[in-house]
């Protein structure tokens, strides 16, 4: 098994009682790091909703983007309510998408 790229060697025999105790300081830090960061990973209700945010954002971005590139010689190509409802349409369909999956 390889060692982490933060890996530090061990106290040797000789070591004192400081670097022990610092030593195994550090251990638990990482430790507890990498059950926080496996706890996240394990949390699929929360990463789902966090993709699910992410992607209504994206969305909604790229819906002002296209409401603003349609306007030519101050006349719209598509209307606002339109370009709405692509929003609320995309939206529904994401959820729709998040509730099959559960």
């Amino acid at each position: 098994m390889t060692q982490p790229e933060s890996a530090r060697p061990e106290p040797g025999p000789d070591a004192d009682i400081d670097d022990i105790q610092t030593d195994i300081e550090q251990t638990r830090k990482e430790l507890g790091e990498t059950v926080e960061a496996l706890s996240a990973k394990m949390d699929v209700k929360q990463r789902t909703k966090d993709k699910l945010a992410e992607t209504k954002e994206a969305v909604v971005e790229k819906a002002h983007t296209v409401q603003h590139k349609t306007i030519d010689d101050g006349r719209a190509k598509v209307s606002v309510p339109v370009a709405a409802v692509t929003v609320v349409g995309a939206a529904a369909l994401l959820w729709l998408l998040w509730r099959r999956r559960r």
